[in-house]
């Protein structure tokens, strides 16, 4: 399994038709719909919204308003030929006025899809943990240090830093040694190093 760190975005136009191509790291089905909507929010007057997700216990997809099968499956197909989960892939479609008959959109959401995630830079998912920590501003460099090869989500200051990061067991074990662990749940994360 594999999964990308960042969101992407390819552009092409077919027969008129302008597709853009966005790829999006999710961890929920909410994050899907939220996604959906900041993208109808940004790329208003599309005319289409057509997206798939592969979580790692679910997947969906939606044609919007497409001919059936023309979309949403081609693009669930490519993100699963890819080897992918928790992603969000939306092909938006501005329609320019040719029909493509249902091979062209089939083609066309197809090669949008796998376009947007060649740009990608894909990561292997490994068993590690989501953690909140808590240290001295003091340690912070060394903190910093020890997740060089860490996903750090958050960072918040104020008497002391508090950190919410996806580390592995071994990171986790040290952070022990250094910070506060005020909670940690075992989570897939990307393998950075």
């Amino acid at each position: 399994m594999k999964s990308i760190i960042n969101k992407e975005t390819y552009e092409v136009t077919i027969k008129n038709s302008k597709f853009i191509g966005i790829i999006i790291p999710i961890e929920s089905i909410l994050e899907v719909k939220n996604n959906l909507n900041k993208l109808k929010e940004e790329y208003k007057n599309a005319t289409h919204y057509c997206y798939a997700y592969k979580l790692i216990n679910d997947k969906g997809f939606s044609d919007d308003r497409e001919p059936n099968k023309t979309a949403g499956i081609p693009i669930l197909t490519i993100i699963e030929s890819e080897d992918l989960v928790n992603v969000l892939v939306v092909v938006i479609r501005y329609f320019g006025g040719i029909k493509l008959g249902p091979g062209g959109l089939i083609r066309a959401y197809s090669s949008t899809a796998k376009e947007v995630i060649n740009k990608c830079t894909k990561v292997d998912l490994i068993k590690g943990y989501i953690a909140s920590i808590t240290f001295n501003y003091s340690k912070e460099k060394e903190i910093n240090y020890l997740l060089k090869n860490s996903i750090i989500k958050n960072k918040d200051y104020k008497e002391e830093c508090t950190y919410i990061v996806e580390v592995t067991k071994d990171i986790l074990d040290t952070l022990n040694q250094v910070s506060t662990i005020n909670y940690y749940k075992e989570k897939i994360i990307p393998k950075l190093n």
